[in-house]
């Protein structure tokens, strides 16, 4: 299974119980948005609006099109605004 990770920073720690690490069951970054949801409401909703997407050491614009693999590990970072 996909291995998830929110960096310590993130504001979503409070949608997870303080969780950091955890495996999610998911073939495309779809289907994890809507497994986060389902665990942990919110989560997936905050991650679309507000997080960047790294996976397996690539950051992705739009990560829709990824396919997730067993041994994929996502890395959700906090998106720094700026101007």
């Amino acid at each position: 299974m996909p291995k998830v990770v929110l960096s310590s920073g993130s504001a979503s720690l409070g949608l997870t119980g303080g969780v950091t690490e955890f495996e999610v069951e998911a073939t495309s970054f779809r289907r994890l948005i809507l497994e986060l949801e389902r665990r942990f409401p919110g989560l997936g909703n905050q991650v679309e609006e507000s997080m960047a997407v790294a996976i397996d050491g690539e950051i992705y614009q739009d990560a829709y099109s990824a396919e997730l693999r067993p041994g994929s590990e996502i890395v959700l970072i906090p998106k720094i605004g700026g101007g």
